[in-house]
């Protein structure tokens, strides 16, 4: 009699590909996840696959990075040569997302370009945003998720896409991506640190504001947002259960690496039991109203409601 069922279709995974390596690296503050080569990338998306994942976020890590983050467009940069492999090797039994944002690639760890007084200049970033678009369409992503949260980067993604013939390409905007304290292992994962001890402050959304989160979200799917994202999940809950109850696309939710490393953290010593608490975390963003959520669990998760 259960209202609200988790199942693997409802799961995101998130994977990290990074250039240089010979080996999967694992990520020391997210057990269990790994910078993977582009070899063990398509190993571990066939265990997803094999336990009903079937949706992957990919997230590239470059050996090398300028201030303007050229690597994140460059056909031969690790994203699009990882999509490229995925959908020769995976075809259409995979969805194929792609992370859109500069932080990765850019040598100053900020989402965007910098102007000379140091701040991120918005509309020079957002004429990158539909480069890097367009370059991820090519190597064959179904869906581009533009996370930089600038002001009418959604448009300029749209844009972009429909100029290059890309116009069934569906982007999932992070609307609600809130200037959070649990983003920790994640920059670990891909390596970024922002210059000079800053933050991201000026453009993602302040955690104490509930109402801004729909105001974006509506913003972006009025821009041509195809799917909006709340980010992170579990304090945020409030968020989500506005956006979902006042939009008509869908809405998904990432539960980030800090609520992911929690749970493992408080496994490891025997004070929970992770599994069980994963689940009903997840469980809870569902019933929240998430169509769909990225979560580090998705693999875990899945292979336990198997049995």
């Amino acid at each position: 009699m259960a209202e609200t069922v988790l199942t693997s279709a409802d799961l995101v995974a998130p994977l990290f590909v990074a250039e240089g390596l010979s080996a999967p690296h694992p990520i020391s503050s997210l057990p269990g996840q790994f910078q993977h080569t582009v070899d063990s990338l398509l190993n571990e998306v066939g265990l997803h696959l094999t336990n009903g994942v079937n949706a992957f976020m990919l997230f590239g890590v470059p050996l090398t990075k300028d201030d303007q983050g050229s690597g994140a467009w460059d056909p031969n940069g690790i994203t699009q040569v990882a999509l490229r492999e995925l959908k020769a090797h995976f075809g259409h039994d995979v969805v194929l997302m792609a992370d859109l944002c500069l932080d990765e690639y850019t040598s100053h760890g900020h989402c965007g370009v910098l102007t000379a007084q140091g701040t991120v200049d918005n509309d020079a970033t957002i004429a990158l945003y539909a480069q890097v678009a367009i370059a991820q369409a090519q190597a064959g992503a179904n869906v581009v998720a533009p996370s930089g949260m600038m002001d009418g980067q959604v448009l300029a993604i749209r844009q972009g896409l429909d100029s290059a013939g890309f116009d069934d390409t569906a982007i999932l905007a992070y609307s609600a991506k809130y200037a959070s304290a649990f983003y920790g292992p994640f920059r670990e994962a891909v390596q970024v640190k922002i210059a000079d001890g800053g933050d991201r402050r000026a453009y993602q959304q302040d955690y104490r504001n509930r109402r801004e989160g729909l105001r974006e979200a509506l913003a972006d799917i009025e821009q041509g947002a195809d799917m909006v994202m709340v980010k992170p999940a579990m304090s945020y809950l409030d968020v989500l259960s506005d956006i979902a109850a006042n939009v008509d696309v869908p809405v998904s939710a990432y539960h980030v690496s800090g609520e992911y490393a929690m749970i493992k953290a408080a496994g490891e010593r025997g004070w929970i039991d992770a599994p069980r608490v994963a689940l009903e975390q997840l469980t809870s963003v569902k019933r929240a109203g998430a169509n769909f959520i990225l979560t580090y669990f998705a693999n875990e998760i899945a292979e336990g409601l198997k049995r």
